[in-house]
């Protein structure tokens, strides 16, 4: 059934190059408020499913694409282990595949490196119609970059995942997460402060004027920042849902913004409410405010803005030089535009 099912999805791809036909490639669909509409065949992954190999012993798990989230995160959490990254699911069918498509990366990221830093090896079809195995199964350092890397947030613009191979970790010992009450501004000095200090700290929001803490580690590492930072307790359980955006910030009707900024940017002047994450450097604003001036604002300081509202598909412009770079990699991998064309920009 395994094999029948990689049989046909080469098949489907090699059939719509021959009929010049585009693919949109689907997983859960938990992130379908991304980017921008695609118009295509559909291929769906979500019947390619199954953890293929996983040795807790050796920090490495291989998956099929198809694979849930939460089974995967299940077969982890047995062996005391996790994905670093905090992959946000957005929704119940969310898929591997799709997690390392759309890139995302939950609360412990600026700690613990994003969705692309876990990718060890993935399998694809191309644009040519060939499968292709890039990277390996093995933690290792390698000469140059890993082109399965790539892969982590193209939205499937480079080529149909198949497999992937990540690296795992164990969880930490000891978890406690506080709430110290203050204003935004205090907060953002008190985190650049603390970022220059040996402290624990795996997670940092700022939300309803007060500052949240995760604090991770050996027990008397944690006990002994909490003893200096002081606050208040609270369930664990507040970075799930802050990950899956179940918090009562977005709750408001209003469009929804991802805003990434340089690490230690101030309060930025925009319409509506904002929630710190990532200690400052990922915002979420909910605004009525047009694009254009949300993007204007947010580029001014060296960031971008990225709409997770249905009704804006429309991509912050590239450098000249930058989309040259993409045209190019989508040129050598899909060159005749077949997966999920214009999801990421017009003109790829």
């Amino acid at each position: 059934m395994d094999a029948d099912r990689s049989r046909h999805l080469l098949e489907q791809v090699n059939q719509a190059l021959n009929l010049g036909t585009p693919l949109r490639i689907q997983g859960g669909n938990s992130k379908a408020m991304l980017g921008r509409p695609v118009a295509g065949e559909i291929v769906d992954l979500r019947e390619h499913r199954g953890i293929l190999s996983y040795h807790p012993s050796e920090l490495v798990l291989t998956a099929r694409a198809g694979t849930p989230l939460r089974e995967i995160e299940a077969a982890l959490e047995q062996a005391g282990q996790m994905l670093t990254c905090e992959p946000p699911h957005l929704g119940p069918h969310a898929t591997l595949g799709g997690m390392v498509a759309a890139g995302l990366s939950g609360p412990r990221r600026p700690w613990a490196g994003a969705v692309r830093d876990l990718v060890l090896g993935t399998r694809l079809i191309s644009g040519h119609g060939k499968q292709l195995r890039l990277g390996g199964e093995v933690m290792k350092n390698v000469a140059g970059y890993d082109v399965s890397r790539l892969m982590a947030g193209s939205f499937g613009c480079l080529g149909l995942l198949t497999e992937i191979s990540l690296k795992v970790l164990p969880k930490p010992r000891q978890c406690l997460s506080l709430r110290l009450p203050m204003p935004a501004q205090q907060a953002l000095a008190a985190l650049a402060q603390w970022g220059q200090q040996a402290l624990p700290i795996s997670a940092a929001c700022h939300a309803d004027d007060a500052l949240h803490l995760r604090l991770e580690g050996g027990p008397g590492s944690v006990r002994s920042a909490h003893e200096r930072l002081g606050g208040e307790v609270i369930d664990n359980h507040f970075w799930q849902q802050l990950r899956e955006q179940r918090l009562a910030f977005f709750d408001d009707p209003a469009p929804l913004w991802r805003l990434s900024l340089p690490v230690a940017t101030g309060l930025l002047e925009l319409p509506g409410q904002q929630l710190l994450d990532w200690a400052g450097a990922q915002r979420w604003l909910k605004s009525t405010a047009p694009a254009a001036l949300i993007r204007e604002r947010v580029a001014k300081v060296g960031g971008h803005a990225t709409a997770y509202s249905p009704g804006d598909h429309s991509s912050a412009p590239l450098a000249p030089v930058l989309l040259r770079y993409h045209q190019a990699l989508k040129a050598q991998l899909d060159p005749q535009g077949l997966f999920n064309p214009g999801r990421l920009y017009a003109d790829l």
